[in-house]
């Protein structure tokens, strides 16, 4: 790759008054050193570190984890859309259903016959993941006005007795009928003994959570605002939702939680490919609030991703170390040689975390600055300008959005990649503490060590923003310097002199 002169990107330096020339000659030589690495890690990357050969699961492997979790028949859900003048449809509609197959769970868990299992702590992880949830839905119905919802009715005196109905009185007005689910697990978990406290709680969370949303869910939290009810059962599907529950083959209870647990995980993944998707249409809509927001919510969805993974820490060894072989889990059989991690015989997970390294694609579109195809600075000298001169004035970039909005993208988009690496750091600590250190050792996990090593170590996803803070650290290291060497001169020198000093030491 042909690389232009950093010196001419250093081009004004000299004129920065009250600076030595030995200093100047240092921050020559740090930005030579901080571009260079830029320039290493924005050379030919490795952008699909899962897809590799040597750690991609064989078509049969994937094809059986898709069966195992009935994952074509819940994608099919998934994509399939009822209301056409409701955008956020299927973002919705994915999102709840990984809350019920989470109450399905809970269920599950108040139900096992274990006296083994640490109850006790999976009530609080899967209390704590319900939340997560709630926080994450609240968050995507944020402002939706298309929702299919219906209003709650007053009552005259004549209520109809159904099982799905709730009836609360203000002070001073007529009775109001709110309608709850009659097919959610939720209101029924209610009613057992065991489990009262931990619903009440959550419905606790809908209630504060939904209060961003213009309409509640219905699952028979208090709605003490009258907020209309969203057509939970119509979008969600509870009944249909739980003919695809797993029935174990091994008499073995983790059969269970691993299929359900690998439900929910993929279900947020397909939630975190359409809001991925939904980023690029708002970046070409110069929607710079709606684009940054939907890459904090990606951001917190790989957290989300993260706690439902280490639920796995709280399964019997005996039971579940059982289940990994007999369900073959990277283990070589007839037909083809496993190769890693179980999770990563999902083709959703390699590709969401593709499309998210690649979002380093629109910081050109997002910056309104072309990319020098020599491989100059020229992006990433745009960056560092962004990010100095915004406190000082209000400037629109050249696609017309301000410069405010821009950071805000641009630290969204790193706020990801954190994200990602931390899970896939997670990921294989997770492996160590349920599968053993000797897990990570053998053949069939060797590839998938290597690649789950490579994506915390690797370069940074966005190397023009990464470079443009390893500047701006170093010009303020700099001008502290500078202005300490300054304060250290003989007294006599006016006020005035001081300030214009002050004023002509900018980036240039």
């Amino acid at each position: 790759m042909e690389v232009s002169s950093s010196s001419d990107s250093m081009e004004g330096i000299e004129g920065f008054q009250g600076i030595s020339s030995n200093a100047t000659e240092e921050m020559k030589d740090s930005y030579d050193m901080s571009y260079s690495r830029i320039l290493s890690s924005s050379g030919p990357m490795n952008c699909s570190f899962l897809t590799e050969e040597f750690v991609e699961a064989s078509p049969s492997e994937c094809a059986a984890y898709e069966k195992y979790l009935n994952l074509s028949e819940f994608t099919a859900i998934w994509k399939s859309r009822e209301w056409h003048g409701w955008p956020a449809e299927l973002l919705v509609k994915t999102a709840l259903q990984s809350l019920e197959m989470t109450f399905r769970l809970i269920s599950s868990v108040l139900c096992d016959t274990r006296p083994y299992i640490n109850r006790e702590e999976w009530k609080r992880r899967l209390e704590s993941l319900t939340a997560s949830q709630l926080e994450l839905i609240s968050v995507i119905c944020e402002g939706d006005k298309d929702a299919p919802t219906v209003q709650l009715s007053v009552s005259n005196g004549v209520i109809a007795t159904k099982v799905g109905q709730e009836v609360w009185q203000r002070p001073g007005a007529l009775p109001v009928v709110s309608r709850v689910s009659q097919e959610s697990l939720l209101p029924r978990l209610g009613t057992w003994k065991r489990a009262e406290h931990m619903v009440s709680r959550i419905w606790l969370v809908i209630e504060t959570h939904m209060q961003r949303a213009p309409f509640t869910l219905g699952l028979g939290e208090p709605n003490l605002s009258g907020k209309p009810i969203l057509e939970y059962d119509k979008i969600c599907k509870p009944s249909y939702l739980y003919s695809f529950r797993q029935s174990s083959q091994f008499h073995n209870a983790e059969d269970h939680t691993l299929c359900t647990v690998h439900q929910i995980f993929e279900a947020w993944l397909f939630v975190a490919h359409l809001l991925l998707r939904r980023i690029h249409q708002r970046i070409d809509h110069e929607d710079s609030v709606g684009a940054s927001k939907d890459c904090w919510t990606i951001e917190r969805i790989w957290q989300l991703l993260t706690d439902i993974q280490n639920l796995f820490l709280l399964v019997d060894p005996d039971d579940f170390l059982c289940l990994k072989h007999q369900l073959s889990i990277n283990r070589a059989t007839s037909s083809s040689t496993s190769k890693g991690a179980y999770c990563l015989k999902s083709t959703a997970l390699r590709s969401l975390t593709d499309a998210c390294k690649e979002l380093r694609n629109l910081v050109p579109k997002v910056m309104g600055v072309e990319a020098d195809p020599k491989g100059g600075p020229r992006l990433q000298e745009a960056v560092l300008e962004l990010f100095h001169s915004h406190r000082h004035t209000r400037r629109e970039s050249p696609n017309g959005e301000t410069s405010c909005g821009i950071i805000h993208i641009l630290l969204a988009f790193q706020g990801i990649e954190a994200a990602v690496k931390r899970f896939f750091f997670s990921f294989q600590q997770l492996v160590i503490a349920v599968m053993s250190s000797a897990e990570m050792n053998r053949t069939t996990y060797l590839g998938a060590s290597d690649a789950l090593t490579q994506i915390y170590s690797e370069p940074p996803f966005f190397p023009s923003v990464d470079g443009a803070k390893i500047f701006l650290s170093d010009f303020w290291k700099h001008r502290t310097i500078a202005m300490g060497e300054c304060m250290q001169k003989p007294v006599g020198k006016s006020n005035e002199a001081t300030r214009k000093h002050e004023h002509q030491y900018v980036i240039p």
